[in-house]
């Protein structure tokens, strides 16, 4: 039943899209909506009720995108997204317009995610040695198994639907800077409970006045007020001291040139050239897998055995595609296995760099190549160009 009218509200929105396009094409006057309406209710879905799922439609990523923020996870966030439209579809009759509808939904959102965590009961846990495998010297990191990237492209398709002259005023603008998008601020979120996690969301990230963000979660303002207080200690104990340390301004030139320098490394299986990219301290995790790896050394010696064909952990021949997720440099990884002719997709890498060195990698899994809006296979006959503009 559940998915039965997940679908048929999903349906209804592609309809009024596909009208909607053809209808801002034909009139240039600002009301791309007009026509829509009236197509739905020729066809026996009254005007409210395509007006209603036309300004879901219209939320869709800003939703997307608060869900992801508050569990962490891109795939589970579809999932929510798909519920937060669902219940508000449900109580679209008693949405009387007291408040401004990106408010009514975001509670609805933000609702349908504190019950996903208190039903989950997620808890961020520290890797532990893996049997026969040389994890390095370092500390354990932090282990979350459900963390996954969120594609850039999905960042720029929201944006654009923000007017120009009102994009620095959007709270959908603010919500996407780099500095609160990082995997190593998203994964340090992942601490804070559920409400803590909410409120600093709302506050921190996205602006909201505390008025607004009690009136989202249903508690008082001093009760806002003192969770956002313990939220934000647990951060500073849990992101480097110096800000410079995890995340630069914006995407420099020499991040470019590190992430070339990368993708050239392992398309020619030479560790040696991996390893003047590599900081000493770097660390690899590839959630949702146990595996992990501290220092350099560690990390090399894994990257020389899948790329050595005597080695019985070899893949085979490697194609790297740039992309992008959370405002990072990140690249898909494509691999021609022996006695094949096409290269597939086996992986995405997210890279956190720092002074002029790979300090990060966090290895995703296949399908989330996809996501960013790549082919999951690649033709053996002529190979891609990688350039830093690329990136």
């Amino acid at each position: 039943m559940f998915r039965a009218q997940v679908e048929e509200l999903a349906a209804l929105a592609l309809k009024l899209r596909q009208t909607a396009r053809r209808d801002a094409e034909a009139t240039p006057d600002g009301t791309p909506w007009r026509e829509s309406v009236e197509t739905e209710r020729s066809a026996g879905v009254g005007a409210s009720d395509a007006d209603f799922a036309a300004l879901l439609d219209a939320h869709r990523r800003p939703l997307h995108l608060l869900c992801y923020r508050m569990v962490g996870s891109y795939d589970d966030a579809e999932d929510l997204l798909q519920e937060t439209l669902l219940r508000a579809w449900r109580d679209r009759c008693s949405f009387e317009h007291r408040a401004a509808v990106r408010t009514w939904l975001h509670r609805i959102a933000t609702n349908v995610c504190l019950d996903h965590l208190r039903r989950t009961g997620r808890r961020p846990q520290r890797y532990v040695p893996v049997p026969g495998l040389d994890s390095g010297p370092g500390e354990p990191p932090a282990r979350l198994p459900w963390l996954q990237p969120y594609p850039d492209r999905r960042i720029d398709e929201m944006l654009e639907q923000v007017p120009a002259s009102d994009e620095s005023a959007s709270p959908e603008s603010a919500v996407v800077s780099r500095e609160t998008l990082e995997l190593v601020f998203l994964a340090a979120v992942q601490h804070l409970p559920p409400r803590q996690r909410a409120v600093l969301i709302h506050r921190d990230v996205m602006g909201r006045p505390a008025e607004e963000t009690a009136r989202i979660l249903e508690m008082s303002v001093a009760a806002a007020n003192s969770a956002l207080q313990r939220a934000r200690q647990t951060l500073r104990e849990r992101l480097p001291a110096k800000r410079a340390d995890w995340t630069p301004a914006e995407r420099t030139r020499e991040e470019q040139e590190v992430v070339r320098r990368y993708v050239l490394a392992a398309e020619r299986a030479a560790p040696a050239m991996m390893a003047e990219l590599l900081r000493a301290d770097a660390v690899l995790t590839m959630p949702p897998n146990a595996i992990w790896f501290t220092g350099r050394e560690a990390i090399l010696a894994q990257v020389a055995a899948v790329f050595d064909p005597a080695s019985p952990r070899f893949f085979g021949r490697w194609r790297f595609v740039p992309t992008a997720a959370n405002r990072m440099p990140a690249v898909a990884g494509y691999v021609q296995r022996p006695g094949t002719s096409v290269y597939r997709a086996h992986m995405l890498d997210v890279l956190r760099v720092e002074g002029g060195r790979i300090a990060e990698i966090t290895t995703f899994e296949t399908h989330l190549v996809a996501a960013c809006g790549l082919p999951l296979t690649l033709p053996s006959r002529r190979p891609m160009r990688n350039r830093p503009d690329d990136v």
